[in-house]
């Protein structure tokens, strides 16, 4: 049954909402913003920086290198870069245009100022607040719900911007999500003109592709889409694999190249579009195909990552995975059924992966995210399939996603904050 003219407007408006740029690593790039805000408000140099964080955010800024810092890492790091060198109306492309000279200013400055790093209470997953004082006036800006949401900006204490976050009112800020189901998706995949979606769609196979080459072409990381390469060889799913795994290799290690996120992840944005451009290109098929493959694939994601919610201790790359593997479906004629069947069947394979933080082994996950999609698209091609009573698969796809999302945001509350607490243990094997 065709779609209304509003749903296909709002799957649109969706697409349009998550598949955005950014320049490294998310959570790091938006303290950067934030700091880049705040710094703007203030007007000049800041002597002390006050940088209060969610635990999610220390996790997935901690491992991870700040890109055009000259390998920098840390929370510190990221605020630095954003007040030295950051440009704020490029939202996560912030620290895009850093110049060599900036890039000894910011390490300059990380020994200059006074930096506090605190852990918030808010009891927000997505908490970023960042204070500046400097020649007797102070500037703060606070993000909170996802990347760019800026709920407080304030110049000597006088808000500028201020407004309930994010994560008290669920979405209010974007088109509403709970509209997505799969049924839909593909009927919208094969019927949307395409004429408002094809400039979104080229970029980011433009640059996610780049990034995955970047990754294969130089040493980044743990190397994972080379190793896979020497291993098992240049077959399509192993092509795969390890592109995917070479773009989150060089993205997570300082790669100056950019992405095209999803759902707030650079890793997810890779995850769903770069397995779905490497089956395209070996398949033949037409660009026409390619762009509703990757509607499907992104919208996928999308839906999944929503019940999941945009940082957690359940793994992303596992939802990008389903989208990768119901995207390829798409591409061998699968419709409704088969990438039901494959998302389900996915879904049953890695769900409850872990994320311990942005850092080099997230190659490796997408790599084992984006197998299960491909295992799961299989098993559907084959008539072989998980069925309701399997573990947390029950009957009907949107029942076993919602099962995941439970999964994801109540089952693995507390091994979200015992992740955190082990990650900020002191250890022996500091870098």
């Amino acid at each position: 049954m065709a779609l209304s003219n509003e749903t296909c407007r709002q799957y649109t408006a969706i697409l349009h909402e998550e598949l955005v740029p950014a320049l490294g690593c998310t959570e790091p790039i938006a303290v950067a913003y934030a700091a880049a805000r705040a710094a703007r408000e203030l007007g000049g140099p800041a002597q002390e920086v006050s940088i209060c964080v969610s635990g999610n955010i220390i996790k997935n800024v901690k491992s991870v290198v700040v890109p055009n810092t000259g390998g920098l890492r840390g929370l510190e790091a990221a605020a630095a870069a954003g007040i030295v060198a950051g440009e704020a109306d490029r939202e996560l492309e912030v620290i895009s245009n850093v110049t060599p000279e900036q890039r000894r200013r910011i390490a300059a400055y990380l020994k200059q100022a006074r930096f506090a790093v605190s852990r918030s209470g808010s009891g927000l997953i997505f908490d970023i607040d960042i204070t500046l004082k400097g020649a007797g006036h102070s500037a703060r800006c606070r993000i909170a719900g996802h990347h760019t949401h800026v709920v407080l900006l304030e110049r000597d204490g006088h808000p500028l911007i201020n407004q309930p976050p994010a994560e008290e009112q669920p979405e209010a800020y974007a088109t509403d999500r709970s509209l997505l189901n799969v049924a839909d998706i593909v009927t919208f995949a094969d019927e949307t003109p395409l004429d408002g979606l094809r400039e979104l769609l080229d970029r980011q196979v433009s640059y996610n592709m780049a990034i995955a080459q970047a990754g294969l072409d130089q040493s980044f990381g743990a190397r994972i889409g080379q190793i896979l390469l020497d291993a098992y060889g240049d077959t399509v799913s192993n092509r795969a694999k390890a592109l995917a795994a070479a773009a989150s290799d060089a993205r997570m290690n300082g790669c100056g190249l950019p992405v095209v996120i999803n759902s707030g992840s650079g890793n997810q944005g890779i995850t769903a579009s770069v397995p779905v451009v490497v089956y395209a290109r070996e398949l033949g098929v037409s660009q026409t195909t390619l762009y509703r493959a990757l509607i499907v694939s992104n919208l996928i994601t999308i839906h999944l990552k929503t019940g999941v919610g945009r940082l957690s201790a359940y793994c992303g790359a596992i939802s990008a995975g389903c989208g990768a593997g119901s995207g390829v479906a798409y591409l061998y004629g699968g419709r409704q059924d088969r990438i039901a069947h494959t998302i389900v069947n996915a879904l049953a394979i890695n769900s409850g992966v872990i994320c311990d933080g942005a850092k080099s082994s997230c190659a490796a996950k997408i790599a084992s995210a984006v197998e299960a999609g491909l295992l799961g698209m299989q098993m559907a091609q084959h008539g072989s399939e998980f069925v309701g009573g399997d573990g947390i698969v029950i009957k009907g796809v949107e029942n076993t996603i919602r099962n995941v999302g439970r999964l994801a945001r109540e089952g693995m509350a507390q091994t979200d904050k015992k992740i955190i607490d082990i990650m900020l243990e002191p250890s022996g094997g500091q870098r």
